[in-house]
């Protein structure tokens, strides 16, 4: 049976989820996955073809989503689909929904100093969807966030407090990537990409292609190591 996908985008349009969508459905494509796309949160009203998905890549900031259409994405995801996403489209949806956020595993809070440089420091070199991959720097929004302790910390970024003067966050240390469960499902999560040219970064890209296919139950394949 063929693998499929289902990525949902919209919201806040200064994230680019289509261009990031259009990024991210040929590769899955590429890897053998039906995909498919929707522009609307009423796609996780439909119970039985939400539990047959492999996983969903959240593509959605900020806006509202109704208690049903929430239940019926969370619900998937702890019957066993993988659910994988980054930055504000899968942890700033939603702000009001709580329980989303506690599936999710983080809320973005801030990004002091806007669009900066800032180095991504892998934690885990032993994970299969770190492993071969070294610090690396981007260029772009550094988020802070809250998140779970329960979340198995892949990589992070450490704050100077140069910026907007919140001083007292200087060495603090943010969770970048991480994975974690709900339930039977597998839960994938990256800050990075504020943009679409954002994966334009190997590191970032390659992250994120690593933690859809995990969360998918697929073998982890490298398509990029650092040198």
């Amino acid at each position: 049976m063929k693998k499929s996908a289902l990525m949902v985008w919209g919201g806040w349009d200064g994230h680019q989820p289509k261009e990031c969508v259009e990024r991210f459905a040929p590769w899955l494509e590429s890897k053998g996955f039906a995909v498919t796309v929707s522009d609307t949160l009423d796609a996780y009203l439909d119970e039985a073809r939400m539990k047959a998905y492999a996983v969903i890549v959240p593509v959605w900031t900020m806006g509202t989503i109704t208690g049903e259409q929430s239940c019926g994405l969370r619900d998937a995801v702890a019957s066993g689909v993988g659910l994988a996403g980054w930055h504000g489209g899968m942890c700033d949806a939603f702000r009001t929904d709580t329980a989303y956020q506690f599936m999710t595993g983080g809320q973005w809070v801030a990004h002091p100093g806007g669009i900066l440089r800032y180095t991504v420091n892998v934690a885990n070199k032993r994970d299969p969807i770190t492993k071969g991959l070294k610090d690396f720097k981007m260029r772009s929004e550094q988020y802070y966030m809250h998140t779970d302790p329960g979340n198995e910390v892949l990589a992070t970024t450490t704050f100077s407090g140069r910026h907007e003067g919140v001083t007292w966050i200087r060495g603090v240390v943010m969770p970048v990537v991480w994975k974690r469960r709900w339930g039977k499902g597998r839960v994938f999560h990256s800050s990075l990409g504020h943009v679409a040219a954002d994966f334009d970064v190997p590191e970032a890209m390659e992250l994120q292609k690593r933690g859809i296919l995990w969360a998918a139950r697929q073998p982890v394949t490298a398509e990029f190591r650092s040198k």
